[in-house]
């Protein structure tokens, strides 16, 4: 089993284009969207119209959420006023120019999609969340103590907590005993924040061996691929939005 796990789109065309094509040649047998659509950039109405039109699982990420609810709040943790400022422009121009029946889709997304495989003799329990288990906005780094990722994971009966929110990739392997649990981030394919602009997403294998008690057994693959960072970079300075989001583009 080949899954394909993708988030943080944030109404990036260009990239959500070439990410499905990158996606396609890889074949996976699964895909799932893990949220934030829309916010930042200005095809909010035609990312979520490619996510439909796929049919694609789709969980809430806390801009999609802010939006559906046609909130002033996007759940964004902005750390300086200069950050609010920009914040404030971009979930205005995101509300004026999405479309009722786009906001409809996003007021109805799940918080959360369970995946449970019998696998090994083994129950495997992958979790797919925005932020966290706890919070849609919520920020997973990695370098939350562990005794505290162990605590949410356990709490959600997680094996697997898959998550984004962060835009910064990563897998972190956490013993409990004789078992292990996965925490993986899957980055961002519209607005990565790791210095690498190209976009990114993650494949999570899994097949008839895959196991708790076996942490090799269960293996992450972290995608990057190309997209035209220049056109989306462009479509921001020609809009409303700050000028910085474009500079965040080209500089990952």
């Amino acid at each position: 089993m080949k899954i394909a796990l993708f988030s943080d789109i944030h109404a990036n065309l260009p990239a959500l284009e070439a990410f499905f094509a990158d996606v396609e040649t890889r074949k996976p047998d699964a895909i799932y969207c893990l949220g934030d659509l829309v916010g930042y950039n200005i095809w909010p109405n035609e990312v979520i119209d490619e996510i439909r039109k796929r049919g694609i699982p789709c969980i809430t990420g806390n801009y999609d959420f802010g939006i559906g609810r046609h909130s002033d709040d996007c759940g964004c943790a902005y750390k300086t006023d200069e950050e609010k400022a920009m914040g404030k422009i971009s979930i205005s121009y995101t509300n004026e120019v999405v479309k009722d029946e786009q906001r409809v889709y996003l007021r109805t997304l799940p918080a959360h999609i369970r995946l449970e495989y019998q696998l090994s003799g083994d129950k495997l329990n992958v979790l797919l969340v925005h932020g966290s288990p706890r919070k849609v906005n919520e920020y997973l780094f990695e370098d939350r103590d562990e005794k505290s990722m162990l605590r949410i994971m356990e709490g959600a009966d997680a094996d697997i907590l898959c998550f984004g929110h962060t835009h910064q990739p990563y897998h972190r392997i956490l013993a409990t005993g004789d078992t292990y649990r996965h925490a993986i981030n899957i980055g961002s394919v519209g607005k990565p924040k790791d210095k690498d602009p190209r976009g990114g997403y993650v494949l999570l294998h899994l097949d008839e061996n895959s196991s708790v008690r076996d942490k090799n057994s269960i293996q992450v693959e972290f995608i990057r691929f190309d997209y035209d960072i220049e056109k989306a970079a462009k479509a921001v300075e020609e809009s409303p939005l700050p000028n910085e989001y474009a500079d965040m583009l080209r500089n990952g």
